[in-house]
């Protein structure tokens, strides 16, 4: 009956520097604060500008630099001139669809008005470019609002991880406190050590039942146990106790008929009843046969509660019958009616005090400082929760009402002007 628990890994977060805690919690929260202030700085410049006027600048700046890169070639000097009608029937037309009001107008205009002539050179086509250089602003704020998201985003997904880790050492910390009230000058030993004899005990018998008896006595235990959940043992594969059942070989111990499955074939006929069974299913089973021991059959130190040791001690005792002496059973009985103790609880604690936590862990929890150390963290959690909170509404507030982000022209966009440029012509 094994603690789950590493002693160990307690220990060392008993003694975590929770400084380090404090300070990633402050870092994350002005992360926050900070990306969140970002993003509320190019929102309220939007804002200002109107969303659906920097969108659509930004949209037909996009469009406008797309149609110069894609006609450049072609409608340049004596090309194409198809292609020199089209591209100015796009480019003029999408300049004609603004209104007046949309941010950077004046930078459409001029570049329509340098690509409307009769002949156009790579020299007009950056010219182009330049006059419409004052609204790439646009993109750059929209790109800039995106960015700003994204920050928070990342700020939001660091401040939830760092207050997961605040909430594991709080607990941690919590149990360090547990032990406030234990009597650490309790008499522990009269817990251990009636549990490390019965431990011991039983460990060498069964040690000595898993070497001696023949193979078939140890999987019938193994499928009694199956009865007595509270002990855990994993049950034998299927086909192990069909061969426990069937096969002659059973009758032989776990360790021999292991070192027989390493056996050749030749070898092996001479030691085995079935060679072929043996080796498809000893050998396929090494693991599992190789890692049997008593300790699910022991007590964990500290031991677990009153309760809990009654009824698995219950079935422990009839589980260890079936192999182990008089003498074993009667100290698994001791451990038994030790949890009818009155003081069962207390030595129960004290000695959870004494495995768990170390000296100077100790030292932390009569002095008081441990209990303080926990207030501040708890105090960490809050500011930290609170700002996630925060962002979380303002979150939903300034996303309500708003419109969406910048677009591109998509296959429908250019086959819809298509259509409009030859209903022109």
């Amino acid at each position: 009956m094994t603690d789950p628990d590493s002693a160990d890994d307690r220990d060392a977060h008993a003694r975590a520097d929770f400084e380090t805690h404090l300070a990633d919690a402050d870092e994350r929260i002005e992360a926050l604060r900070s990306a969140r202030t970002r993003r509320e700085a190019v929102e309220s410049h939007i804002d200002d500008r109107g969303e659906e006027a920097v969108v659509t600048a930004a949209d037909t700046y996009r469009k406008a630099v797309r149609l110069l890169d894609r006609y450049e070639d072609s409608a340049t000097g004596t090309g194409d001139f198809q292609a020199y009608v089209e591209f100015q029937d796009r480019f003029l037309g999408l300049v004609e669809s603004l209104q007046e009001s949309v941010p950077a107008h004046e930078a459409f205009s001029a570049a329509a008005e340098r690509m409307d002539r009769r002949r156009l050179s790579a020299d007009d086509f950056d010219a182009a470019r330049e006059d419409l250089e004052p609204a790439s602003e646009y993109v750059d704020l929209l790109d800039r609002r995106e960015s700003s998201k994204e920050a928070v985003s990342a700020a939001k997904r660091d401040a939830k991880l760092a207050l997961e880790d605040l909430d594991a050492e709080i607990e941690r910390r919590e149990e360090m406190l547990s032990f406030a009230d234990a009597d650490l000058d309790a008499p522990v030993g009269e817990l251990r050590e009636p549990i490390e004899a019965y431990n011991d005990a039983v460990s060498e018998e069964f040690e000595s039942f898993y070497e001696s008896a023949p193979a078939a006595e140890v999987v019938a235990f193994l499928e009694r146990a199956e009865s007595f959940p509270l002990v855990s043992y994993e049950s034998p594969p299927r086909d192990l106790r069909t061969f426990a059942r069937e096969s002659p070989d059973a009758d032989e111990p776990i360790p021999t008929l292991l070192e027989y499955a390493d056996y050749t074939g030749s070898k092996l006929d001479h030691y085995a009843a079935d060679p072929a069974l043996l080796q498809t299913t000893v050998a396929v089973h090494r693991t599992f046969l190789e890692r049997l021991s008593g300790e699910p059959l022991t007590v964990s130190l500290p031991p677990p509660p009153a309760g809990t040791l009654r009824l698995w001690a219950g079935e422990a005792t009839s589980l260890a019958g079936r192999f182990a002496s008089e003498e074993t059973v009667a100290r698994l009985r001791a451990v038994r009616s030790l949890t009818r103790r009155e003081d069962y609880e207390d030595l129960r604690l004290a000695a959870r005090a004494h495995e768990e936590l170390d000296a100077e862990a100790r030292e932390r929890v009569r002095s008081g400082a441990a209990a303080d150390e926990l207030e501040r963290l708890r105090e960490a959690r809050e500011r930290l929760a609170a700002a996630l909170e925060r962002e979380a509404a303002d979150g939903e507030q300034s996303g309500a009402g708003r419109g969406g982000g910048p677009s591109g022209e998509t296959a429908d966009d250019v086959e819809r002007d298509e259509r409009a440029n030859a209903r022109r012509r």
